[in-house]
């Protein structure tokens, strides 16, 4: 049997995680053959994606497009979503890290790919800057949890960058907006990583995409080369938003000396006084933390 569906008669041919292609509109599509219960849009996604939570048979999954062309007030045009979208298929097939969603399917139709990834139970911890001090705001509890269960987040986002830079990639626009943390379960989830790269490149932007309290000195420095010590600063950063104010003052660390060590080497301004690489940065971290 042809795997390309067309038409509202096709719905029930095969099951939703076996069509490799459709005819219809992708919203359209996912209406028709299950329940779309949330829809995220230009207000949660500033790419100008379109992705939806969609109920089949049961499952919950979460589809994610680049869109309509000519329809959207993002910030990237509808072929460079198109293009970080199927990157993120590339580097999903490299990494298969426990913390990244499964991704099922890649389901192509006339707009965009609709890339059909495991529903991840939780909460973004992306937050404004007025939400971060709002007790109710998901960033807001997640620092004030334990030290041992954040510490237990730490580990997991840097042993997840330690095997992407481990298959050549770099981390591009990571922030406290690409973490879904589930605080019935206590499990975390990274995604959004469209804009990460195969290998070293040059800052041909000046001031990159990213969050500021995250991204290293050479992210806004026109012609400056992103590589592995980018990365390691960008995880000492998180280890800094989460377990402190955000800035290297000992007194706000809530860590021992030995990790706090760690944290201001990996965010030194000198690339050459920092862990020269993600392997590096783990094992000092891992050290610090086990002795």
């Amino acid at each position: 049997m042809s795997k390309r569906m067309a038409g509202r008669g096709d719905a029930d041919l095969d099951s939703f995680l076996e069509r490799y292609e459709i005819d219809d509109d992708a919203e359209l599509y996912l209406r028709r053959v299950g329940n779309v219960f949330a829809e995220f849009g230009e207000l949660t996604q500033d790419s100008g994606n379109i992705s939806y939570g969609v109920e089949v048979e049961g499952s919950r999954y979460f589809v994610k497009t680049g869109g309509r062309p000519g329809e959207s007030r993002g910030v990237l045009s509808h072929p460079t979503r198109i293009q970080l979208l199927r990157n993120a298929v590339r580097l999903r097939t490299v990494c298969n890290h426990r913390i990244l969603p499964k991704l099922y399917r890649v389901i192509e139709s006339p707009n965009s790919p609709l890339l059909v990834y495991e529903w991840l139970n939780g909460e973004h911890l992306g937050a404004t800057r007025a939400g971060r001090d709002d007790p109710s705001s998901a960033f807001y509890r997640f620092r004030s949890m334990a030290v041992s269960r954040i510490l237990l987040c730490l580990d997991d986002l840097f042993d997840l960058h330690e095997q992407i830079a481990r298959v050549g990639w770099i981390a591009v626009d990571f922030y406290d907006g690409c973490i879904i943390y589930d605080f019935t379960s206590q499990r975390l989830g990274v995604v959004d990583l469209d804009m990460y790269v195969e290998g070293p490149f040059r800052n041909e932007m000046g001031r990159m995409f990213g969050s500021t309290r995250f991204m290293s000195p050479e992210e806004f420095e026109f012609g400056a080369l992103i590589d592995e010590l980018s990365n390691v600063y960008v995880m000492g950063r998180t280890a800094l938003v989460f377990l402190s104010d955000g800035t290297l003052d000992r007194g706000g660390f809530r860590g021992t000396d030995a990790l706090f060590d760690v944290v201001a080497k990996a965010c030194n301004p000198e690339r050459g006084d920092r862990f020269q690489s993600m392997k590096e940065f783990c094992r000092a971290w891992r050290a610090a933390r086990y002795g």
